[in-house]
């Protein structure tokens, strides 16, 4: 397995987490390209530092978003967004080290907050229209 710093990816994250989950502390939740996994029908995962290991290190919990390519890459764009949000719909808000699992991260809620922030990003749009 390969990993590689995704500088994009982790711009979306970041601005999907001030929109939509602000409990998300973007400064330690770090978003990585993967190549080499032989896992089929995934294109992310989301990895959490959990308690013991925070108190072994003496650190607090930290995220790691994992986006297997190039199967990520070939999604859309809407789909890859979707896929952000999902992933970023496991960190519970209590940002411990825990996961929210499928019964809350569904493709119900995940289209929910997609809507959620597309009208957000609409709403600046025409915001910003109306300043010129």
């Amino acid at each position: 397995m390969k990993y590689i710093e995704s500088p994009d990816i982790q711009k979306k994250m970041e601005d999907f987490s001030r929109v939509l989950f602000p409990h998300v502390k973007v400064d330690r939740v770090k978003c990585f390209r993967s190549y080499g996994s032989s896992t089929r029908d995934v294109y992310a995962r989301c990895h959490a530092l959990g308690k013991l290991m925070q108190l072994a290190v003496g650190v607090k919990a930290h995220y790691a978003l994992e986006f297997l390519c190039p199967r990520f890459d070939k999604l859309n764009e809407e789909e890859q967004d979707k896929t952000i949000i999902h992933e970023l719909m496991h960190i519970p808000k209590t940002f411990g080290g825990g996961f929210r699992h499928h019964d809350f991260v569904c493709e119900k809620n995940i289209n929910l907050f997609y809507k959620t922030y597309q009208s957000h990003k609409d709403s600046q749009t025409n915001l910003s229209k109306s300043w010129k």
